[in-house]
């Protein structure tokens, strides 16, 4: 009989049972984070910082071998085992925990670690930041399994693995702890603040173990800002917040385009690496800069120093939004944290280079320029602006830049949310047909059963619209989904199953199709349940009395869900 660590803890009293396991996610999980910055530094250092010391005709061909051995090596990795690894994670992540509890897959932690290793390490111009959130997530919700807790109940080790990750990535637990709550959990006021707020210190705890107290770069701020450097703030951050918004744009419609595309999914970090092996190796010939591959630390902190001119902060800016927009929209795997405080750091540095030739900016005003410029692009991604500013403020300790850190963050989430209608994560998740709106929970089973089904049912629902191989084939690469619901000329005929579509596409005949059993969306759930239970599927299809076209899904995972946010409320509230 398997020892359930969960039923022990559950005999002392509460607090002490739910901190102990927050301890023991958080350390698994800051370990593994450690472990993954760790492995990323030492191969990068092996391989380009020594290449850069030899001669150009030797780095030029020793980095393009590295550059497209690894991103092939990255591109069968997810392919053939975890698809959910690519990108930054960060999305999976949150929808894990909203539409799974929390439950995450043992591959995704593995393949996360191999695939964020070897992406960014082998020059992919991608962060470690947001794989490190996903990967001590994974591991979070793994030790919680471990130690008996069932898969409906796995986000407390999710959301606890994740703060400690990030805080072992930066550096920063306060920044950790902000970002949980406002991206994942998406509630300041979380019954999980407490655990996060101590895994948030467990995970700095094991970085200061074992690589130190200093964060991933560090500012040396002097002097306070001026007040010229207070009126130039807004415009730095505006235009920050604009590069931002645009990376933001182009890498979604790289992707859309990408994963709509007939190529094998495989040679997308290949493409992204080749495009940005191109652009690395050119800046680097020029000027000597490595900063369009991998992380780009060494170059933001020679910029944050003021040890690089404004003029190859421009070229770096602009080579490096192009790679990143590549590696990140072809599927590579890596997050958007670093390279987008690299744009806004680039951006600062540009104005103030190229300003000082007119205006008499203090070195207080330039410092402050270029981490406006950082708190501007992040925020302006990410829509975690509380994060951003925490994010460099724990970098510098620094009080009397937070006016200007403010002032950037809030310019910046003016030009953010009047030009796009959703974050980075949130366009990501929409992209992809997850759909993670929340509802005002019932409190009580009669209320439950009472309320229409159509407020607990997927309104956009991935759906097959064409029986075709080629269609099919391509719907499978896209989506990960087990059943799709089949509507042809607005007309539902069904639904069918991926292990259906598979089979069929292997024997080349057309394949079959499940009844589709189909209810009102204003019908009540206890009409409706019995219904979706009985349902070989899983699935009931909403349609309006009527019509003939698709107004929604409903799935058995659906009700479970819904059913355990609603037991979740009263804690939250």
């Amino acid at each position: 009989m398997a020892f359930s660590l969960v039923k022990r803890l559950k005999t002392l009293p509460q607090s002490g049972g739910q901190a102990i396991l927050t301890c023991i996610y958080a350390t698994g999980a800051g370990l593994g984070a450690v472990a993954f910055q760790l492995a990323i530094h030492a191969l990068f250092d092996l391989g380009f910082l020594q290449l850069a010391e030899g001669d150009f005709r030797t780095f030029l061909w020793s980095s393009l071998a590295i550059v497209l051995s690894s991103s092939l090596i990255v591109g069968w990795l997810l392919t053939r085992f975890c698809p959910g690894a690519a990108g930054s994670g960060i999305p999976q992540l949150k929808a894990s925990y909203w539409k799974d509890f929390g439950y995450m897959k043992s591959q995704v932690v593995w393949v996360k670690f191999l695939a964020g290793v070897i992406s960014i390490a082998g020059g992919a111009s991608l962060g470690r930041e947001g794989p490190s959130v996903q990967l001590a997530g994974g591991i979070g919700s793994r030790l919680a399994g471990h130690a008996g807790e069932p898969k409906s109940r796995r986000r407390h080790g999710a959301a606890t693995g994740a703060a400690a990750g990030l805080a072992a990535a930066f550096n920063t637990p306060l920044a950790a702890i902000t970002f949980v709550l406002e991206e994942i959990i998406g509630n300041l006021n979380s019954r999980l603040l407490g655990s996060v707020l101590l895994a948030s210190v467990v995970g700095a705890f094991c970085v200061h173990a074992i690589v130190g107290p200093q964060p991933a770069f560090t500012l040396a701020i002097g002097d306070s800002p001026s007040w010229l450097g207070y009126v130039l703030t807004p415009i730095v951050g505006a235009v920050a917040a604009l590069f931002g918004v645009a990376f933001q744009s182009s890498s979604l419609w790289v992707r859309g385009k990408w994963k709509m595309s007939r190529v094998p999914q495989w040679m997308g970090p290949a493409i992204g690496g080749l495009i940005t092996w191109g652009l690395g190796v050119t800046v680097f010939y020029h000027t000597g800069k490595l900063g369009v591959f991998g992380l780009g630390y060494e170059d933001l902190s020679a910029a944050l120093a003021f040890d690089l001119s404004w003029k190859i902060a421009l070229l770096l800016l602009f080579t490096k939004w192009i790679a990143t927009v590549a590696c990140y929209g072809f599927g590579g795997c890596g997050g958007i944290f670093s390279p987008t405080l690299f744009f806004g750091a680039m951006v600062g540095t540009v104005f103030a280079g190229g300003l000082m030739e007119w205006f008499p900016l203090t070195r207080g005003d330039q410092e402050a320029l270029a981490i406006v410029g950082m708190t501007a692009t992040l925020g302006a991604v990410v829509r975690a602006p509380v994060t951003g500013i925490l994010i460099v403020f724990e970098m510098t300790h620094d009080f009397s830049m937070v006016p200007a850190l403010m002032l950037g963050a809030l310019t910046s989430q003016a030009v953010s949310r009047q030009l796009l209608k959703h974050g980075f994560y949130e366009a990501l998740l929409d992209q992809d047909g997850h759909d993670l709106e929340h509802f005002n929970d019932p409190r009580d089973l009669r209320s439950w059963q009472r309320q229409p089904v159509g407020k607990l049912a997927n309104s956009r629902p991935i759906v097959i619209n064409s029986l075709d191989p080629k269609d099919l084939e391509m719907t499978m690469k896209s989506h990960p989904y087990d059943r799709f619901p089949v509507v042809i000329d607005d007309v539902i005929q069904g639904i069918i199953a991926r292990t259906e579509v598979k089979a069929a596409l292997r024997e080349e005949r057309k394949p079959n199709l499940e009844p589709a059993p189909v209810c009102d969306p204003s019908a009540s759930l206890n009409e409706v349940q019995m219904l979706l239970i009985e349902s070989p599927t899983g699935m009931v299809i909403m349609r309006k009395p009527g019509e003939l076209s698709l107004a929604g899904i409903l799935t058995l995972h659906d009700l479970l869900r819904a059913q355990q946010s609603a037991a979740d409320a009263p804690a939250d509230a």
